[in-house]
């Protein structure tokens, strides 16, 4: 799920830097038949405000480059004398000063709304699928289907190349690299940090428990370098933890109503 998130991020903001280094460009040009009638103040509003699109679409890398370009062709384009980096005028290069701080400012802002709205956007999409494999479970699932689901939320979630159970306490007992229920990734006592280096190419086994009792593992072979959400990896955790419970439930006798 956060790997397909990360995937169209990764397109959007490629997008977003094209049109940051092409749209100022394209406006400016297009106003050079009217460069001479038309108020500077509103070529820099119009540019403002592609601008803050550019910045609303992309990344703070793509505002930057609106916001200089913008500034740069404003200078270049529609402030005398015309196609020279030169500008004669105060009210000019105030204009273009503010031109180029208030894109900035509207970058940060924009970055800044984006990320607290990717963040529940990841969120809800975690508890949806949380939410989703517990209905089945709670439904009397077999376990066998839950298990398959749960290996294929994994993949999504995670942006794995692969998952596969194995059923039994001795995976989860197996040496190697674990994920905990606090979303750590762990060696034995040693911790691996996800944040800095990424997934590692190697198998990481995420233990199935249900009350206190091992079940069996998830073993995941991670896309190396791949850096999931604390979110995600907690949440991987809890999946694992829902097939057990189907396990669980198959093993238990039947009893009468």
């Amino acid at each position: 799920m956060t790997g397909m998130f990360t995937l169209i991020r990764r397109r959007r903001d490629r997008i977003a830097v094209t049109a940051s280094l092409l749209a100022p460009l394209a406006v400016c040009a297009g106003l050079i038949p009217v460069r001479t009638s038309l108020v500077n103040t509103d070529a820099a509003l119009l540019l403002v405000a592609f601008t803050v699109a550019v910045a609303a679409l992309g990344n703070r890398l793509a505002g930057y480059l609106a916001a200089a370009g913008a500034a740069v062709w404003f200078d270049f384009f529609l402030t005398v004398p015309y196609e020279r980096l030169t500008i004669t005028r105060h009210t000019d290069a105030q204009t273009t000063a503010l031109l180029l701080l208030v894109g900035i400012a509207a970058t940060e802002l924009a970055v800044a709304a984006r990320r607290r709205g990717r963040v529940v956007e990841v969120d809800e999409a975690l508890l949806a699928v949380v939410q989703s494999t517990a209905t089945l479970v709670a439904a009397g699932e077999e376990s066998g289907a839950i298990i398959n689901r749960v290996c294929v939320q994994l993949t999504a979630m995670l942006a794995l190349r692969g998952c596969v159970f194995e059923p039994g306490p001795g995976p989860a007992r197996a040496r190697g690299l674990r994920l905990e229920p606090d979303g750590v990734l762990r060696w034995g006592s040693t911790r691996w940090n996800i944040e800095e280096h990424g997934f590692p190419d190697e198998p990481v086994a995420v233990p199935a428990r249900h009350r206190g009792q091992v079940y069996g593992a998830f073993t995941l072979e991670p896309t190396p370098g791949t850096e999931p959400s604390i979110h995600s990896r907690r949440i991987a955790v809890v999946l694992a933890d829902l097939a057990a419970t189907a396990l669980a439930d198959d093993r238990s006798p039947v009893r009468d109503a």
